[in-house]
């Protein structure tokens, strides 16, 4: 991994305005880039049109209507910021709904998008859709299957979304597949506090930066995100923090960055959460099960 400066860009967006809200991206995209010398940047879950497509809707007519709204990729919810990274010279992890290959499914997209205006290696789909977002559940959100490792020149870039951080196996195959950065791009109701920990042990088990960058204001739901987005070190020190209101933060990341326990210390680290791991302990992980507690309400998935 090279030293570089990663910055996280979170705005409101207008429902479904795809043009308009990349407008806006673009705007973000030459700040971050000009008063940040941001080398990636990185922005928030769904920007092209907000989570929540048409939250009145039955689950068919927001499947057709997200469809048509958006498009393949690469298409017109991403060349604009292509054509932005190559002239800017900037790398661009760019999260969108994008069309399947059905009109009846749409996944929930990441990508990085290089230097060049290139979409570098896999396109990656959000493998935790959201309950309520989830297809099998009455949502319009296709679940992808595939962890993604994206090499840049800049470093090995994980691809994650929002809800795929609430799940630690998903960070660990990234991890072990070579991740040096893991992102998650995000739109994010539940409590501060969960999203600051959450982000913050991800990024310690791995030991490997986590570039959080949540959704700010309403969207089609007239749910209202709080933003907060966070870069933390692999020894989970957060280095820069957003408030609840269109911001960039950024941070300059040290390719060297576990010699040492904690920022500001000189005590030595010698430990590897990834190294130590008993792997014989795992064997049953890889199981399907429940909680043993009961929740309010679980969604009845089509299978």
């Amino acid at each position: 991994m090279k030293e570089m400066v990663v910055a996280g860009c979170q705005f409101s967006i207008v429902p479904m305005d795809v043009e308009g809200n990349i407008a806006k991206a673009l705007t973000f995209l030459e700040k971050a880039v000009h008063e940040h010398k941001a080398d990636l940047v990185v922005f928030p879950e769904t920007i092209t049109t907000g989570f929540t497509p048409l939250p009145k809707a039955n689950q068919m007519e927001t499947i057709a209507s997200l469809w048509e709204t958006v498009s393949e990729v690469p298409g017109k919810v991403t060349a604009p910021i292509q054509e932005a990274a190559a002239r800017l010279g900037v790398h661009v992890v760019w999260a969108t709904y994008r069309r399947g290959p059905a009109r009846d499914v749409v996944y929930n997209s990441a990508m990085v998008i290089d230097d060049k205006g290139e979409i570098c290696g896999q396109i990656y789909d959000k493998t935790h859709p959201f309950p309520t977002e989830r297809k099998e559940g009455g949502g319009w959100t296709t679940a992808g299957k595939d962890p993604v490792v994206v090499e840049t020149k800049l470093g090995r870039i994980g691809l994650t979304i929002c809800y795929d951080g609430d799940f630690p196996e998903l960070a660990r195959v990234e991890t072990l597949n070579g991740a040096e950065i893991i992102v998650r791009p995000s739109a994010l109701l539940r409590t501060y506090d969960i999203w600051q920990f959450v982000n913050q042990a991800r990024a310690y088990d791995n030991h490997v930066y986590y570039v959080a960058v949540n959704s700010v204001g309403p969207d089609g739901s007239g749910n209202s995100f709080f933003g907060s987005s966070m870069i933390i070190d692999p020894t989970g020190w957060k280095l820069a923090q957003a408030r609840g209101c269109d911001e960039i933060i950024s941070a300059r990341l040290n390719p060297d960055p576990i010699k040492f326990v904690s920022m500001g210390t000189r005590s030595p680290m010698i430990f590897d959460h990834v190294e130590d791991r008993n792997v014989g302990a795992y064997r049953d992980i890889l199981k399907e099960g429940r909680c043993a507690f009961e929740p309010s309400k679980r969604i009845p998935y089509a299978r």
